[in-house]
């Protein structure tokens, strides 16, 4: 008796147990014989946004704040501003609003000169004592790691009295290494300096000091750890190949709707710092197209690329296509290969604007109005590529219906967007997602129904951009904190994804990084939030052709899909209550293997979160089934996942 009844035993993890059959347990039933439309890979897709740390402070390895000067250097040292963003209930947050950079020696020593700028709209200019004492500028709260080395490169001009020079790191005030620019010229010139720490620091100080003569001009300052992958943070683009996403959505968002894509290329240097026209801070430009790109390559993505049709013209959108995909012979792809690229990107994906029905949008206009631009936008990209495929900006109610009544010609998609915020109740707080990507896909149906030739021309959704959006902004502008909660609120939402695949064709995770991110990164490391995990254990595990489910009970939410060779057959449980539930898996005709492969996301506090740097709370454990019986126990505030070989 005891040998049979240790066959059946399935080995699960701490938290996960058989269970005798009971007369309580759960029945789901999968229908083999009721296969949905293949889920589109571009489901998985990621979204990221020039926009608080998300990119700088974020993805992009650059550690100085404001490398370009685009605030005036004064005596007057007040950098950082608070804000509170009042309708999403976000709590105070703090921003750059004036220099980070602090003059060092006597007042005044330091101004700002417009007229012989290196970058931007000015450059600052050090007026040295001459005395032998220093005079310079510095930036705090830098955070390094021990045994690493840092790199970075200076721009500097003068007469020849005011070198040498030092760039100076110090850290915890008492070890400071030093790189000494032994010449200055009357032109601006580079010089590179790299320092390698013998101790991990969160409050090392860069100094630009000189004790000479005459005038010291700074044009730009650059540091990062030499482990940089091209200027991406390695262990962030690390975090990014295991998430695996298919798509990125990039520059924007409400940012699109006032950037010059012209600004973000040539020399990296050279390009000029803005104040970001849609959020807080300032917009470097450090990151643009060719950066974008090459991103894209390390992390084996396709990229997205929105356009700006708020504040941007026809021919500038027009022009950045051809930057991108025009030949090498191409007025833009000329320049394109000034730039160092003479292949053309071929970006197939381009979102024709963003959000453009609020009034929050930069460039927001009239339905009427917006209409009548993105058909003209549209036709000038399909001009200069007729191969590309738009996204129209889209949003459920009259915009949705008469951007499908009226442009359905000028569009490939239509995009959707949904954000939901906090509620007391775990149950229904996990709900919220699916119950919006329901509501939206039912709208599109019924829009099928009523616009004539509609239905035929099969403009399916993207949701570029969904997510939960509450809580203080911990990592920067929202930089907001998710609990285990969400990650079950993510896992429902990809099975409504799975349950509408023949409308879902697009979905991008809002954001990726800190800014309402799936990852989170402070200067020195980066993890997994909790519904970073959701993501990467669906994209990585879960089948392709959807199942149709049937359950005997309301709390758990159930989704199962076959992999493209039929071979093994995957079934996700999500069970966001505070009790186990016993379930009996009813196979109908597919006769599964004994052995199988678990996959679970669990916690007993449905509030437990990841940190950076810190052991995680929540991962992704991962069992082998040795025997498999058809009854299970799904723990509370749990994802299960299920790989079974098909016999």
């Amino acid at each position: 008796m005891k040998k049979a009844m240790m066959r059946r035993v399935v080995i699960f993890a701490a938290a996960m147990c058989l269970t005798t059959r009971l007369p309580a347990a759960t029945s789901v039933k999968i229908d083999p014989d009721k296969v949905k439309a293949p889920i589109s890979r571009f489901i998985y897709g990621q979204f990221i946004e020039h926009l608080g740390n998300c990119i700088y402070g974020g993805i992009w390895a650059e550690m100085l704040q404001d490398r370009k000067f685009f605030y005036p250097v004064t005596d007057d040292f007040n950098p950082w501003g608070t804000a509170s963003d009042l309708y999403w209930k976000a709590g105070e947050f703090k921003f750059l609003n004036a220099s980070p950079w602090k003059v060092m020696g006597p007042a005044k020593s330091v101004f700002m000169d417009s007229s012989n700028a290196f970058v931007g709209a000015h450059s600052p200019v050090i007026r040295l004592p001459g005395d032998g004492s220093a005079a310079g500028i510095c930036q705090d709260g830098l955070a390094v790691v021990r045994d690493k080395k840092y790199i970075g490169r200076i721009m500097v001009a003068g007469n020849k009295e005011a070198a040498p020079a030092w760039v100076r790191l110090v850290l915890n005030a008492k070890i400071t290494l030093t790189h000494e620019i032994k010449q200055v010229n009357s032109e601006f010139e580079r010089n590179d300096f790299a320092f390698s720490v013998p101790c991990s620091c969160d409050s090392v100080r860069i100094e630009i000091v000189s004790k000479g003569k005459g005038r010291l001009r700074i044009g730009t300052v650059s540091m990062m750890p030499a482990d940089n992958l091209n200027g991406w943070r390695k262990e962030v683009v690390g975090l990014l190949k295991e998430l695996d996403s298919p798509i990125y959505r990039w520059p924007g968002g409400n940012f699109v709707s006032g950037y010059n894509w012209r600004d973000g290329i040539g020399e990296r240097d050279k390009r000029p710092p803005r104040k970001n026209p849609a959020w807080k801070g300032i917009e470097h430009n450090d990151v643009g197209i060719h950066e974008f790109m090459d991103l894209m390559k390390q992390i084996h993505a396709e990229a997205y690329i929105a356009v700006n049709t708020g504040l941007g013209l026809v021919e500038e959108v027009a022009q950045e296509v051809e930057y991108c995909n025009g030949s090498a012979d191409t007025e833009l792809g000329k320049l394109r290969t000034r730039n160092g690229h003479p292949e053309p990107y071929r970006v197939k994906w381009w979102a024709v604007g963003n959000e453009m029905y609020g009034d929050w949008q930069l460039g927001h206009m009239p339905l009427a109005e917006y209409v009548k631009k993105h058909v003209n936008v549209a036709k000038a990209m399909y001009r200069i590529d007729p191969a590309i495929k738009l996204v129209g900006v889209g949003s459920t109610g009259e915009w949705s219906e008469t951007m499908l009544r009226e442009c359905s010609e000028y569009m490939n998609l239509i995009s959707e967007h949904v954000y939901c915020q906090e509620k007391p109740d775990i149950v229904a707080h996990a709900r919220q997602l699916s119950e919006e990507i329901m509501k939206k896909a039912e709208a599109h149906r019924n829009y099928r129904a009523r616009i004539g030739g509609l239905a035929g021309k099969n403009i399916r959704i993207a949701m570029d951009e969904w997510n939960y959006w509450y809580g203080d902004y911990l990592y920067g502008e929202l930089g907001v904190r998710y609990h285990l909660k969400d990650a079950l609120g993510v896992a429902m939402g990809l099975h409504e994804y799975f349950r509408n695949s023949d409308l879902y064709f697009m979905a991008n995770y809002a954001q990726t990084v800190n800014v309402i991110g799936c990852i989170k990164a402070t200067p020195t490391a980066a993890a997994f939030e909790t519904t970073g995990l959701a993501l990467k254990l669906y994209r990585s595990h879960f089948g392709t052709s959807p199942l149709d489910v049937s359950l005997s009970s309301s709390n758990l939410d159930v989704s199962a899909a076959l992999t493209e060779d039929k071979k093994v057959l995957s079934v996700a449980f999500v069970n966001p209550t505070n009790t186990d539930e016993k379930v009996n898996i009813d196979f109908g005709k597919t006769r599964i293997g004994d052995e199988a492969k678990m996959w679970l996301i669990t916690h007993q506090d449905p509030e437990a979160y990841n940190e950076p740097g810190k052991k995680p709370n929540v991962i992704i454990q991962e069992k082998e089934i040795s025997a498999f019986s058809n009854e299970m126990r799904i723990p509370s505030f749990s994802i299960v996942m299920v790989n079974f070989k098909i016999k």
